[in-house]
């Protein structure tokens, strides 16, 4: 079998840098380390915003142009004349040959979901220094890295999903756990994610109707560019763009109409809806639905998140939050128990690096890609880009007032339900906030309480509306609010379904093992009952989050930072195994130290929260409690019946298993990927790879966003050889 390409060379070459790109880069480093430097040694004076964005983006821009060009060029060898998946296997439903500016905005749109807005919210309690570093770093060395090589390697062999890549590159064994792994983390991610969107649109009518005109709007879309304007992008995007500035100033109008009623729902409604959309989603054609409406999400994803970057150039807000506090020592914090180490790690998940991440590139993305050198663009930039989401959702949340920060994420049974006592609880933290002021908080944004709003999604609310208030006005303070409570739920929804398109692919690949038929992604009878399934099981996990007696982000959102670095862990792991199994043994520490480090934190978490005597960290623990209390016919707090004390009791039990459960399969996989490593370097021999056969490919198209001078000549080239050209 021929594996590898006759060019598999930089497309350029070595070339000497010219003077005025060593001023640019020259000058990036320097602001970037300038950045760096306030962050870490400022020490009790005020510190502005400012710098924590130069940080950010000067090592983004580093590391882009040096970094991810080594791994694609040096390590991994992509090869712009090698057929990708989608232009071997075309048909117009999985697989299909997709602009890679469309598909850049899918990607992104499917792999930035609850975890980058939530996540770096409320890791803020830990003060905003580590949460920065770890989000930088680790999006630089591990998530990025990640998302670039699995894309890759799912490219090189049709697509396969990682469950599938672990079972025949791995082994039987190792892969048998890395599939129920991946699938039973995904399934739980799905849940989660979908429990965000249920707290983000419950009761909002504004943001319901804006978010559900998004589906038209993109069913337009996919049809003028397959049947009315095909290639058409940039006449689409423009309308498209408007169609969904439209829905968003509508939205607010029916949200004072008449119809507000129709467009108000209940949690319990909620999710049936979104079950049915994600089984809707899931089955039609990818070009219909999928591809142009995560296209559509991503303008105003990328638009907000570049508006909320100016608005912090512009408006310097000042980082109220400590750069560390008493509560990343001590882990006794209201907003979530636990040590700096490892649970910054756990609940900063997805901006820095991310498990669901590689279920999305070795999913839908393989099957969509042009061009195998699209993979650095796509892989490792759209994971840059959701990292720049987290930073300025840290951002947010530490320069709003620290006592309306706690006041906002601790538990009603902490600080009770009026501002009195919130503002004593708070004070006794040595965060002090007046009773008046926050009911001022609330009033100015026209909620009627903004105590114990958990979750996250209020928090960055509340700080994106100060930033935006200070460059636009004071007076459009609670339009702004409202309108990134709406903004994080389509930030959600665009992964919700792509994650759902996935976890059929996930399941179909698994069942494929047992009856043949299901192999085939796009076979209906398949597709549709394994949409049907994957649906109706991360429904369950949404509708017991939204009738948890905890709250059920506070009690599932532990369970989702850790499924989600435990996939990390799978995908890091087969992503080393295939380093070394295609000849690239001394490049394998680019992946394979990330993987130390994924493991250890992740392990280590998943031990304290299955075997910790504290009942605010180990879910058994929680249940013993709880457990007791109904044998003395007690009812602890939250829980207000015994029907609550019995939900709890359930629910932590579940969650307890689940985190042992996938804790063990992961050191399976783990195990056994070294196993293989191993052996591949005592007796190469007896490694196989299943990597597609080599097929020239015929699509010309460029690796960036914008065109090289020799890619131009490239294009021209291929018109002027047409048929008729």
């Amino acid at each position: 079998m021929r594996t590898d390409s006759p060019q598999t060379a930089s497309p350029q070459g070595p070339r000497k840098a010219s003077p005025q790109t060593i001023v640019i880069w020259t000058v990036v480093a320097l602001v970037c380390a300038a950045g760096w430097s306030v962050l870490a040694l400022s020490r009790g004076e005020e510190v502005s915003a400012v710098w924590m964005v130069a940080a950010a983006l000067g090592s983004y821009a580093i590391a882009y142009r040096f970094y991810s060009k080594f791994i694609a060029y040096k390590v991994l060898k992509v090869d712009k004349t090698r057929a990708t998946p989608a232009e071997r296997l075309n048909n117009g439903i999985d697989f299909h040959p997709t602009d890679r500016r469309v598909l850049l905005g899918h990607h992104f749109a499917a792999i930035a979901g609850a975890g980058p807005l939530v996540g770096p919210v409320l890791a803020a309690q830990m003060g905003y220094l580590p949460g920065t570093i770890w989000i930088i770093v680790g999006v630089i060395f591990a998530g990025a890295v990640q998302d670039m090589v699995v894309l890759f390697f799912s490219t090189r062999r049709d697509g396969r999903s990682l469950g599938q890549m672990a079972r025949e590159e791995i082994g039987p064994f190792g892969g048998a756990a890395a599939l129920l792994a991946a699938f039973a983390i995904m399934i739980i991610l799905l849940g989660v994610l979908a429990l965000v969107i249920v707290n983000a649109l419950a009761q909002s009518p504004w943001g319901t109707f804006s978010i559900a005109m998004t589906i038209p709007i993109a069913l337009l879309m996919g049809f003028y560019l397959r049947v009315l304007r095909p290639g058409r992008v940039s006449e689409v995007s423009l309308i498209g763009v408007a169609l969904l500035l439209l829905a968003l100033v509508a939205g607010r109008w029916v949200a004072e109409s008449s119809w507000a009623d129709t467009f108000t729902l209940a949690p319990s409604t909620l999710v049936i809806w979104l079950v049915a959309y994600g089984f809707i989603a899931s089955i039609l054609p990818v070009w219909m639905l999928l591809a142009p409406r995560d296209y559509l999400s991503t303008f105003m994803k990328i638009g907000t998140i570049a508006l909320l970057a100016i608005g912090v150039v512009v408006a310097m807000p000042t980082l109220k939050m400590d750069p560390v506090t008493d509560f990343a020592t001590r882990g006794d914090g209201p907003v979530f128990a636990g040590s700096l180490f490892p649970f910054v790690f756990i609940t900063i998940a997805c901006g820095a690096l991310s498990g669901f991440h590689s279920l999305i590139s070795s999913g839908t993305t393989p099957k969509m890609i042009q061009k195998e050198t699209q993979v650095r663009m796509i892989g490792y930039g759209s994971m840059l880009m959701e990292s720049s989401v987290a930073v300025m959702a840290l951002i947010a949340a530490s320069i709003i007032d620290p006592g309306l920060y706690f006041a906002m994420n601790a538990p009603a049974g902490v600080i009770g339900d009026t501002v009195q006592n919130a503002s004593q609880v708070v004070g006794s933290w040595g965060y002090q906030i007046s009773p008046e002021d926050l009911a001022a908080a609330a009033k100015n944004v026209e909620e009627a309480s903004l105590l114990s709003r958990t979750g996250g999604a209020p928090t960055l609310a509340i700080g994106v509306s100060e930033i935006f208030s200070e460059v636009t006005g004071g007076s459009l303070r609670a339009f702004w609010y409202h309108f990134a409570i709406m903004f994080e739920a389509l930030f959600i929804l665009t992964a919700l379904d792509a994650g759902t398109r996935v976890g059929r692919f996930m399941l179909q690949d698994t069942l494929g093992n047992l009856y043949k038929p299901f192999k085939n992604v796009s076979w209906k009878p398949g597709l549709v009952i394994t949409s049907a399934i994957v649906c109706g099981l991360w429904g369950y996990f949404l509708w017991v989050g939204v009738h948890e007696p905890l709250g059920g982000i506070n009690q599932l959102f532990p369970i989702f930072g850790i499924s989600n670095q435990l996939l990390a862990a799978v995908a890091l792991a087969v992503c080393t195994t295939l380093l070394v199994k295609s000849g690239r043994l001394k490049w394998a520490w680019i992946t394979g130290i990330p993987l130390a480090w994924d493991a250890t934190v992740t392990l280590t978490a998943s031990w304290q929260k299955v075997f910790s005597s504290d009942p605010r960290v180990g879910f058994f623990k929680q249940r013993s409690v709880y457990q007791d209390g109904i044998d003395r016919g007690e009812l602890i707090a939250p829980a207000k019946s015994m029907d609550d004390m019995h939900t709890i009791v359930t629910n932590s039990t579940v969650d307890g298993v689940l985190s042992a459960v996938l804790a063990l399969l992961i050191v399976i996989v783990i195990a056994d990927a070294t196993r293989v490593c191993i052996r591949h370097v005592r007796r190469p021999a007896l490694s196989t790879l299943s990597e597609s056969p080599y097929v020239e490919s015929k699509i010309v198209a460029p690796a960036g966003l914008i065109p090289t001078k020799e890619e131009k000549e490239e294009a021209r080239d291929a018109v002027g050889a047409a048929p008729g050209g």
